[in-house]
């Protein structure tokens, strides 16, 4: 793994922590499909820390109860990173 992916990994790492333990306690609440936590899990895996945070700050926000809600998939990255099962994102190899 790369020493640059790591930020990423440990909010992906908080996230999957977060989504086994607290996210069942709400149930199924969000509006939105995917549900908020796995849109910023899925927004930092492939476009970073920062810009995934931004990403679900954003959705967050838009989740309430008169929001409409729908399918909102996060917009597609430049280029996609391969990801593990357990969802921590791995380095490009080089051809």
């Amino acid at each position: 793994m790369s020493l640059a992916l790591l930020p990423r990994n440990i909010c992906v790492a908080f996230l999957v922590a977060y989504r086994a333990v607290i996210s069942p306690l709400y149930g199924d609440v969000c509006r939105y499909y995917p549900s908020c936590s796995s849109y910023a899990l899925q927004a930092i895996q492939q476009h970073g820390v920062i810009r995934g945070i931004w990403m679900g700050s954003r959705r967050i926000l838009r989740c309430h109860p008169w929001a409409p809600g729908g399918v909102d998939d996060i917009p597609e990255p430049r280029r996609r990173l391969h990801t593990t099962r357990a969802g921590f994102v791995l380095a490009h190899e080089e051809h």
